[in-house]
């Protein structure tokens, strides 16, 4: 005997098993979906450790050579002092490329999860209006 289609209450039942199928396939789309974006936040983040890594050595080495232009600027040759200018600037123009990569993905590592925070706010909102 089945007490369900008696008290009319088949349809009800049918309702809620595909709302609860349809959440569930919903929380394994935004799981799959964040799953991605944290493999996108995690390589962000790598190249953000790379470049610092790289800025500070660059740092170093370019006050390094600026020392050494500065020390350099009072010898007697002129055209060292020119040569250590150039090799000093050199430097500097490779750390500020290695600064503005870095500031670059620091960026773009600010936006993570935008994504699923999207989804989410979307599925919230569709919540909201169906109660």
């Amino acid at each position: 005997m089945n007490w369900l289609s008696i008290l009319g209450l088949e349809a009800l039942a049918a309702r809620w098993h595909a709302n609860v199928l349809e959440a569930a396939i919903a929380a394994e789309d935004r799981v799959d979906l964040a799953r991605l974006e944290w493999q996108d936040q995690k390589q962000r983040l790598q190249q953000m450790l790379a470049l610092t890594i790289v800025v500070a050595g660059l740092t170093v080495v370019a006050l390094i050579m600026l020392s050494l232009a500065v020390l350099v600027q009072f010898w007697d040759a002129p055209q060292r002092s020119l040569v250590a200018w150039i090799v000093a600037g050199v430097w500097l123009v490779g750390w500020a490329t290695a600064l503005v990569s870095l500031l670059s993905v620091a960026r773009r590592a600010g936006n993570g999860f935008a994504l699923t925070r999207q989804e989410l706010a979307q599925d919230w909102q569709a919540i909201k209006e169906r109660l």
